[in-house]
């Protein structure tokens, strides 16, 4: 198989050609390593590449699962892996290794994914853009390079838009899959919290708001994934309500009624809204109102946002200081001003601070907003909005080179519409439905009730049939 035929079939298409004996896994994985050559460094989206190791695991790899054996990028994210070492973006972990395999990893591989590197974030995750000192420069939007590619797992983004991977590993604490998805023009779904495991090793990141997923250009890529990697492991502190036996299974299959569909495009706080990603929830609306749904233009739940953001930047400040702490356990204590950049290092010493009761309140904060938001919900099956209040900003508009609470409360200003779903809980996924004139993507979200993941992907996979954006990345292809 050539590199320009793998890089524009979705990862389904590419494991049932194998199924067929049409291409052999090693084939895969030499495209994936050919394209990783030539499109990552002008938009440095990759690390921790593993390229001979890969090939030699390819040559052997039994196709097994959904997707046989495919090549597949884990997020630098600190997911424990036994062959691929992370930094969590910062150069205090630079190469750190791990004796074990997370509990998602090993149900990656056990449905025929094969991580052969790593994908790019901000410096512990903790920015929706990528642009950590540890990797050497910001990962580079494909669509303008100009620009952010979305964070945290911006480099996953990066490396579906360009067709290294039809499917990567992404993470999402405050919007981390959906912002970068959004940037480069994929589709990204956070999942419920507690539907994918987070251990063995964790029970939850960033008091709860964390989970895990991947990015992909396909609606049905993603079904498929989260078949593999959906379900409770022993001895979680969370569960998400039952799933059905397969979400891919269940894709194409009709809605027995309209969906009630409540739109938003007004934001907490006066945040303004670009009105690009009003156009947005426009041309949304019309695809979904000509699929026969009902929709109307809400409000949101009274939210105290500045709260709620103040909430998030306790618990992020906490969990600095807790896995800073941690590593640096019986070891000498290097100089931090060297190793972390100044927002996080700020952080670091506000972790170091936080009362008892500063870090209950927020996870207080967090769980009455799981409340509001499901009560909320009560009269609607499905909620709208712009997935980002901006376009993606230039790089270095969101400047780690602050102090920590005025570059989160800037980030809070352009993810508006995320983390207080990570708050509630809730399934939520980025749409890549409309291009401005000048070739950049812009989504839109869908959130569904909690534990309704089969809702949000049979209306990702409505819309994906009735405006169809595949053919856009030939842009970025050719």
């Amino acid at each position: 198989m050539r590199s320009d035929e793998y890089e524009r079939l979705d990862g389904l298409t590419l494991a049932e050609m194998q199924r067929r004996g049409e291409v052999a896994a090693v084939e895969l994985m030499e495209c994936a390593l050919q394209l990783a050559e030539a499109r990552n460094p002008p938009l440095n989206a990759l690390c921790y590449l593993r390229g001979d190791e890969a090939i030699d695991r390819a040559r052997v790899a039994v196709p097994r699962g959904r997707f046989g054996a495919l090549p597949f990028l884990l997020k630098d994210s600190g997911l424990a892996s036994t062959f691929l070492p992370s930094s969590i973006g910062s150069r205090l972990f630079a190469g750190m290794t791990s004796t074990i395999d997370a509990t998602l990893q090993t149900r990656f591989m056990a449905d025929g994914l094969l991580p052969f590197g790593r994908t790019t974030v901000p410096e512990f995750c903790m920015a929706p853009t990528t642009e950590a000192v540890q990797n050497g420069g910001p990962t580079r939007n494909p669509w303008d390079r100009a620009r952010s590619s979305g964070g945290s797992s911006g480099g996953a983004a990066v490396a579906v838009a360009t067709g290294i991977v039809p499917i990567a590993h992404g993470s999402d604490g405050g919007g981390s899959i959906r912002i970068p998805a959004a940037c480069c023009g994929v589709y990204g779904l956070k999942p419920s919290r507690g539907l994918v495991p987070y251990g063995p090793q964790r029970g939850e990141g960033w008091g709860g708001l964390a989970v895990d997923g991947v990015l992909t250009r396909t609606v049905r890529d993603t079904a498929a994934a989260l078949d593999g990697i959906a379900g409770m492991e022993l001895g979680q502190p969370y569960a998400a309500p039952a799933r059905p036996d397969s979400y891919l299974a269940r894709l194409d299959l009709p809605f027995d009624r309209p969906l009630r569909i409540a739109a938003w495009t007004e934001a907490w706080d006066g945040i303004a809204i670009d009105s690009e990603c009003l156009a947005a929830v426009d041309r949304a609306e019309k695809v979904l109102v000509s699929l026969g749904h009902e929709l109307t233009w809400q409000a949101p739940p009274p939210i105290k946002y500045p709260a709620f953001v103040g909430a998030i930047i306790d618990v992020m400040c906490a969990s600095v200081a807790m896995t800073v702490n941690g590593f640096l356990l019986n070891k000498s204590a290097p100089d931090l001003r060297e190793l972390l950049e100044p927002a996080i290092l700020d952080a670091y010493y506000r972790g170091t601070r936080l009362g008892a009761e500063a870090y209950a309140l927020a996870i207080a904060r967090f769980h009455g907003i799981a409340r509001q938001m499901a009560q909320y919900m009560q009269d609607c099956d499905v909620i709208l909005t712009p997935t980002l209040t901006q376009l993606p900003v230039p790089l270095g508009t969101l400047s780690m080179a602050s102090d920590f609470e005025s570059f989160r409360r800037q980030a809070g200003r352009y993810t508006a519409f995320l983390a207080i779903i990570n708050a509630s809980g809730q399934p939520a996924a980025n749409v890549p439905l409309h291009w401005t004139s000048h070739g950049l993507p812009v989504g839109v979200q869908l959130i569904g009730q909690f534990g309704a993941e089969d809702t949000v992907l049979r209306l990702s996979a409505q819309i994906e049939r009735a405006a169809p954006w595949i053919q856009r990345y030939t842009v970025l292809l050719d």
